[in-house]
């Protein structure tokens, strides 16, 4: 899984409040178990139209917004299904960060499994940043894992709290399997031990 140490770059404002895993990936992307090639059906349903055109209302089909890499978006965002197509089409699109007043559980735990970074902020620095996100091109943002801190365009910073074993896991890029890895010599030892122990096993 790739780090996440510091982002800089476009991020897109989504002011709706409980979007969905079925607004993020409809269901008709569901058919693949591959984390890559689902970017195209990021937000499909809105942004395409019947006849497979770009909803050119839609924010991430504005030129300003199409290489967005974070997400400004309303209340309990990634509400519903549990499904894990809803990250991996964030992260084929390009976005690794989502900042939402809340998220719903499944959801934001996915995040961190795949190596984005779901922030909670409160609602007024919410509307801040989606100002910011609404300057087009200029909405430029950093986020800053390492010292949990959120810098918009006119220099203004916003600090975020965040679990201590999640930020470890997203700095250091360690998913279920890299943190199982982590462990192999010990895993090692234990299996000898089973053998040694239980040679009829």
């Amino acid at each position: 899984m790739e780090k996440f140490v510091k982002l800089t770059g476009v991020a897109a404002p989504l002011p709706v409040v409980n979007i969905d895993t079925d607004m993020i990936i409809p269901k008709d992307y569901l058919k693949t178990i591959k984390r890559t090639g689902l970017g195209k059906g990021l937000f499909a349903e809105a942004r395409y139209n019947e006849d497979g055109s770009e909803n050119a209302d839609f924010v991430l089909n504005k030129p300003a917004y199409r290489q967005a890499k974070i997400l400004i978006a309303g209340d309990n965002f990634g509400c519903g299904s549990s499904r894990e197509h809803a990250p991996w089409a964030l992260a084929d699109f390009g976005i690794r960060c989502v900042i939402s007043t809340s998220f719903a559980d499944i959801f934001y735990n996915n995040c961190f499994k795949n190596g984005i970074l779901p922030i909670k902020v409160t609602p007024e620095q919410l509307e801040m940043l989606m100002d910011d996100a609404e300057r087009g091109s200029n909405a430029i943002i950093t986020v800053d894992l390492e010292k949990q801190e959120i810098s918009g365009p006119d220099g203004g910073s916003i600090s975020f709290e965040l679990d201590s074993f999640k930020r470890h896991c997203l700095l250091n890029g360690l998913d279920d399997i890299s943190l199982t890895m982590e462990k192999q010599g010990n895993i090692a030892t234990y299996e000898a031990r089973l053998a040694a122990d239980r040679p009829w096993a």
